[in-house]
């Protein structure tokens, strides 16, 4: 089973092209601009075993806002697209990841409905060039346009990079877990018939 899509979304803000591999090894090629959200796509794509290749051009003259947001969106599209009908895959995932000081989970659900639970709290406004609240409107993004639940939380940290690079590499971790595959069942796994 092939597990990699090409999505692209061009707007008047931002034009970018994602192509994800679920059944890679972590090879990334990611250049959106905003050096700090590279390094997070990296840390995402490298704990999760995810080939991903992001190239965005965005209005990085006004700010990261809509570079990093429509980047979730079209992660989140190919995410749902890889997927497929989930058929013979785990559905959920989670991890706890520590980093130095501070500890970081993630659950994810593949249900075909989207929720972002987020608790993380940050002490500066920015990271680099990404605005420190770009962390979790990335994280929305995601979630609806990949239609899944995600439960990201800091359980303890104090250094702001620390807690947001636990958080993509503990969403990676989990995503990996979730789109694995499951031997003993072939069809989606859910009581419903269909997710």
């Amino acid at each position: 089973m092939n597990r990699t899509v090409t999505r692209t979304r061009t707007t008047k803000e931002t034009d970018i092209t994602v192509t994800l591999n679920l059944d890679g090894t972590g090879k990334t090629e990611i250049d959106t601009g905003i050096g700090f959200f590279d390094h997070m796509l990296n840390g995402f794509a490298r704990h999760g075993l995810f080939d991903l290749t992001v190239h965005a051009k965005g209005d990085l003259e006004v700010d990261s806002h809509h570079t990093i947001e429509d980047t979730g969106i079209v992660l989140g599209q190919a995410i749902l697209e890889a997927i497929g009908d989930k058929a013979g895959i785990k559905r959920y995932g989670h991890f706890m990841l520590p980093m130095d000081e501070t500890l970081a989970l993630c659950a994810v659900d593949l249900s075909g409905r989207p929720y972002l639970n987020y608790n993380a709290e940050f002490v500066s406004d920015k990271m680099g060039e990404m605005d420190t609240e770009m962390v979790r409107e990335f994280f929305y993004a995601v979630s609806y346009s990949a239609m899944m639940n995600i439960h990201l939380k800091i359980l303890d940290g104090i250094n702001d990079h620390h807690k947001a690079e636990a958080l993509f590499k503990a969403f990676g971790k989990a995503l990996d877990m979730a789109t694995m595959e499951e031997p003993r069942i072939k069809e989606a796994w859910t009581t419903k018939g269909s997710l």
